[in-house]
């Protein structure tokens, strides 16, 4: 042990989902447990600081300016909406303070002065050193280490970005006056969701895509029908293009883009680039640990979350797993049961549900059709349009598909993607007769209550 060293039983880096409930739950059991956060700006996480709370918050301001724009579809005529983006921003960000004032207080009730603010990094398999904001080092020494570190916009190397500048998806949500012509680098979730938004509140929309169809992990007729709606609110996309080089000009971003056999310009006044995400290991020094990462540089663990070095863990988006803040919670999950409550926990087979928050929402959970198929199933589909739904017309939300693929032997859901007013909320539902391993018949046979978005799986699955 380091001389003047701090001994725990337990760290946990990060405070994200799975490390901020997981602090509680071990002092509750009797252990000594620090927890290290970088920033007070980002207790709580990424999700309720940078990415899922905000983000939403601001969709939803989005969506009502859709509201209003289309209101007289509605027979109510009001006049053409004005976006104060200053105030969008502000009102976003009173709801992520607010979460993460009570995140704070949960986190100091729980561990009183052993929230310690800094950037920790390894200089042992369980020694860690923390640069507190102040400059100053403390040596934290401990029988268990959790690293919750998240993870960052992913940057590609273009030649000239850096140069001429570009918005993440977290720089883009401090923008308090509106992009004239926003293009989008990214075709996937947050690209997209950005995309949208930003359409909504009234900027003209270029989405850039590498791959020959949007959402690239989606069925095409999934992927078609979403591409199909973001056109409708008049939302431009390029796909099967590489950005060759980015310029700044005055104050327009320029992009020569390769397109199939030949070179494009494309001028825009704000570039947002959405790629994927980065781990944040870099700065934690495993090397010093003898974790191991892959490639990418997220951490490599087993089914019970455990990395290569005994006593050490990687909780959510750093392990490489499904980057969802459900996902993380489930990992606080396994953790829990294997440590606290003497259980047997695994990753093994845990359905994950996901949902693109445009409007209408995009979720999804089990098998594709494609999957489905490579894994050998013997399957059934069924596929209706959203406007079969009585509650989708009633709501004017008539745009979207669901779909659903079955195990032709078993009757049991492998698969379903519903693209529909509530999504989100819908596709719950189906999951838990997945994780019952009931057949489809529970939801075409069911009586659900009319009329809402969910007596649609009553529709969709008759069709089998």
């Amino acid at each position: 042990m380091e001389v003047n060293a701090q001994h725990y039983d337990d760290i946990i880096i990060g405070g994200g989902k799975a490390g901020k409930t997981l602090a509680p739950a071990l002092v509750a059991d009797g252990r000594k447990t620090a927890l290290v956060e970088r920033s007070l700006n980002m207790i709580g996480g990424g999700c309720i600081n940078i990415a899922c709370i905000p983000t939403k918050t601001m969709v939803a301001s989005a969506n009502v300016a859709n509201t209003v724009r289309n209101s007289a579809a509605y027979g109510v005529k009001a006049n053409t909406p004005i976006v104060d983006l200053a105030e969008v921003i502000k009102r976003k960000r009173t709801v992520v303070q607010s979460a993460r004032e009570m995140n704070l207080h949960n986190l100091e009730t729980a561990l009183d002065k052993n929230l310690i603010i800094g950037t920790a990094r390894f200089i042992a398999p369980k020694t860690i050193e923390v640069t507190t904001a102040l400059g100053n080092t403390r040596v934290l020494t401990a029988e268990r280490l959790f690293v919750n570190t998240g993870t960052r916009p992913l940057i590609p190397s273009v030649p000239g970005l850096t140069e001429a500048g570009f918005l993440t998806s977290e720089s883009i949500m401090e923008l308090e006056y509106l992009p004239e012509h926003l293009i989008v680098l990214g075709s996937s979730y947050i690209g997209l969701e950005f995309a949208q938004m930003f359409r909504r509140f009234g900027s003209f929309v270029t989405v850039i895509g590498q791959s020959e169809q949007i959402l690239s992990q989606q069925n095409p007729d999934i992927a078609i029908a979403v591409q199909t709606l973001l056109e409708k609110d008049g939302i431009e996309f390029l796909l099967k293009a590489k950005v060759l080089r980015v310029t700044r000009t005055d104050n327009e971003t320029i992009l020569q883009i390769q397109v199939g056999d030949h070179e494009i310009t494309l001028q825009g006044s704000h570039l947002l680039v959405a790629v994927g995400r980065a781990p944040n290991t870099d700065s934690l020094n495993l090397a010093a640990a003898g974790v191991a990462t892959d490639t990418r540089g997220f951490i490599q663990v087993n089914d019970r979350l455990e990395t290569n070095i005994p006593g050490i863990w990687a909780l959510g988006d750093i392990n490489g797993g499904p980057q969802y803040t459900h996902i993380s919670l489930d990992d606080y999950c396994i953790v829990k049961a294997n440590l606290i409550d003497g259980g047997n926990r695994s990753t093994r087979d845990r359905l994950v549900p996901s949902c693109l928050f445009i409007d209408p929402e995009l979720a999804h959970v089990g098998l594709t059709e494609t999957e489905a198929q490579q894994q050998g199933y013997a399957i059934r589909v069924a596929k209706v349009d959203a406007s079969a739904v009585p509650r989708a017309r009633t709501l004017g939300q008539t745009d979207g598909l669901l779909k659903a693929i079955v195990d032709a032997d078993t009757g049991r859901i492998l698969g379903c993607s519903l693209l529909c007013h509530e999504a989100g909320e819908v596709i719950s539902t189906v999951q838990m007769v997945m994780q019952a391993q009931m057949p489809y018949t529970i939801l075409r046979d069911g009586i659900l209550t009319h009329p809402t978005m969910t007596e649609g799986l009553n529709i969709l699955f008759s069709k089998l």
